[in-house]
């Protein structure tokens, strides 16, 4: 595992420290702000979302924002943590301006977007932090991670992360 402040790495990493590394984010988390999950189909985003969302206490079916695009969560976070997340995926927006009529942009101060295909977006949402999962066809059931920050809100979430 690679670590600096900014970024961290990782190789080969079962779905259980996968989902490790979703619960430390989690309860390390702001109460706002921009976490993109890239990855291709199939890379494990929206598992690594269900463990991020379990660890803030979230029970019960935890649903694919897959057709949906947004599924709000409340959530009972630690202290300075987010009271409310989202799950999102854009991979069928059409049109950034759906992001209005979905009324994300109402939530960017007072919750914390976990977002699945920023790109689609196409500027208009901007990530502190960046989680990319890869896998391997000789290896299915591990991922490699990388996660950066981007802007200062992620690099003091990577900080507490280096810190735990």
């Amino acid at each position: 595992m690679a670590k600096r402040e900014d970024r961290f790495e990782a190789k080969g990493l079962d779905q259980a420290a996968v989902e490790s590394l979703a619960a430390r984010l989690a309860t390390l988390a702001p109460s706002a702000g921009i976490l993109s999950l890239r990855g291709d189909l199939g890379a494990g985003k929206s598992t690594f979302a269900r463990a991020f969302l379990r660890s803030l206490g979230v029970t019960g079916t935890i649903r694919s924002p897959t057709y949906t695009l947004v599924e709000p969560y409340d959530v009972e976070a630690p202290a300075g943590g987010p009271a409310r997340v989202l799950h999102l995926d854009l991979y069928r927006l059409a049109d950034p301006e759906e992001l209005d009529y979905l009324g994300v942009r109402d939530e960017l101060d007072d919750a914390l977007l976990l977002i699945e295909w920023l790109g689609q977006a196409q500027g208009e949402l901007v990530a502190d932090l960046e989680l990319s999962l890869a896998g391997e066809a000789r290896r299915p059931q591990h991922r490699d991670i990388v996660l950066r920050a981007l802007r200062p809100l992620g690099r003091r979430w990577m900080t507490r992360l280096g810190r735990s």
